[in-house]
């Protein structure tokens, strides 16, 4: 090949993969295996003391879970990536490297309900706290800074409402007051937004989402960025200072523009176990072939569906910041200039009672928690993903009463608005 740089539908077919050197095997072989052989005492010395790469279990890595690594970092324009079993999974394993108890971070109240879940009330326990703002009020950000603030964590695309995130602002603010500021892409995947490009240090996916495409295996991903300077002023000592369990490295300064990945892995994912299967691997890695495909169909027909909704008389609003009237359309203009996505939520007349009905009314349209799949999904997120906040909470993070969710698949659009106008009727 040339020495032209390769362009995304490429990377999402090659990146990583090499026909297997043993067999010749062209797709990624699945090593389903626990463990690793060493050549010899020494060998297995330099891999467990960081000083050569290498398989040694698959709790920390697999070759199969490598090539994913390596295509995602590839599409994003990151240095290095992990992966691990679920988006939850990548959350924990990120912000362990950079908490210590009684520290904090910020985040947006748009966000996936399980996730406003997870840091309100799991995070508890290991002393984290996080303090809220508002991703439509930059200045909110700004004056949740204190000095135990650690990082800022963000949604390219946020759940459900779909809603753009004004990626550049915030990092401006993370930048002014040192801290990373960490994008959850799983709404947009790499190929709608590289929140890398925009100015984040660390982006996390649900691989069970877009990436994976097909709802049949669950994972996450954290991307290094390798843009941040662990070091200053000493506030990351799990990558600035000597780490005891390798006698003394500096994760920094041992792997420079890589040492979050490396210390995610081997701080994080070795200690707290959260693995991805092998197979789950080779799943999401077939699934990333076809994903510049996928996404533009998703997002064709998302528009298509919520310009049918738009004026549909049983129909109160719709949010999608591909339609034009749209408060997002301009920073989707900006951002995602291939499509809005494929995730959005609109308001029934009826309030809640309406949404609870309407998914139950949809033939086509499967109802279940989750998104990104080839076919087309809906949930009452207020009855269910968001049932656990108040009233007052499902509003800020646009998961109201009377609010439904759609992820819009790849079928016909047709059949799509067929089904919503008899559901909708009934």
């Amino acid at each position: 090949m040339s020495d032209r740089l390769p362009g995304f539908s490429t990377l999402a077919v090659h990146a990583g993969a090499q026909p297997d050197p043993t067999t010749g095997a062209r797709a990624t072989p699945i090593y389903q295996t626990t463990s690793f052989v060493f050549n010899d005492a020494d060998h297995a010395a330099s891999l467990f003391g960081l000083q050569a790469f290498g398989n040694i279990y698959t709790r920390i890595g697999n070759p199969t879970n490598a090539v994913l690594e390596e295509r995602v970092a590839a599409l994003e324009g990151g240095t290095a990536a992990l992966a691990v079993a679920s988006g939850h999974a990548a959350q924990v394993v990120v912000l362990q490297q950079l908490l210590q108890p009684g520290d904090e971070f910020i985040a947006a109240r748009k966000l996936y309900g399980g996730s406003i879940n997870q840091f309100t009330h799991a995070f508890k326990s290991f002393g984290w706290n996080v303090v809220w703002a508002d991703s439509d009020d930059i200045a909110s950000f700004e004056r949740a800074i204190t000095p135990r603030t650690k990082a800022i964590f963000i949604e390219s695309i946020a759940n459900p409402g779909g809603s753009i995130t004004d990626i550049e602002a915030i990092s401006t603010v993370a930048r002014k007051a040192g801290v990373p500021l960490i994008v959850d892409n799983t709404l947009a995947s790499p190929y709608l937004i590289r929140p890398i490009d925009h100015g984040a240090d660390i982006v996390v996916h649900s691989l069970t989402k877009f990436l994976g495409g097909h709802g049949n295996s669950l994972g996450g991903i954290i991307v290094d960025a390798g843009t941040f300077d662990w070091s200053t002023g000493g506030k990351y000592p799990m990558l600035s200072e000597p780490r005891p369990e390798y006698h003394g490295i500096r994760l920094q300064e041992t792997f420079g523009n890589f040492a979050f990945a490396i210390a995610c892995r081997v701080l994080g994912l070795r200690d707290l176990g959260p693995a991805l299967s092998p197979f789950n691997a080779f799943m999401i890695l077939t699934g990333i072939e076809t994903l510049p495909l996928r996404m533009q169909r998703h997002c064709d027909n998302a528009k298509a569906v919520a310009e049918f909704l738009a004026g549909h008389p049983a129909v109160a609003s719709v949010s999608y910041a591909g339609l034009a009237s749209d408060k997002y359309h301009q920073l989707a203009r900006k951002y995602a200039p291939k499509g809005a996505g494929a995730v959005f939520t609109f308001s029934l007349k009826g309030g809640y009672d309406a949404g609870v009905s309407l998914v139950s009314k949809l033939q086509l349209f499967s109802h279940l928690a989750n998104v990104g799949d080839t076919r087309s999904l809906v949930i009452h997120p207020a009855s269910t993903t968001h049932s656990q906040l108040d009233d007052a909470a499902k509003i800020k993070s646009g998961a109201g009463p009377d609010v439904v969710r759609l992820s819009i698949g790849i079928e016909d659009k047709e059949d799509l608005i067929a089904d919503l106008e008899q559901a909708l009727g009934a």
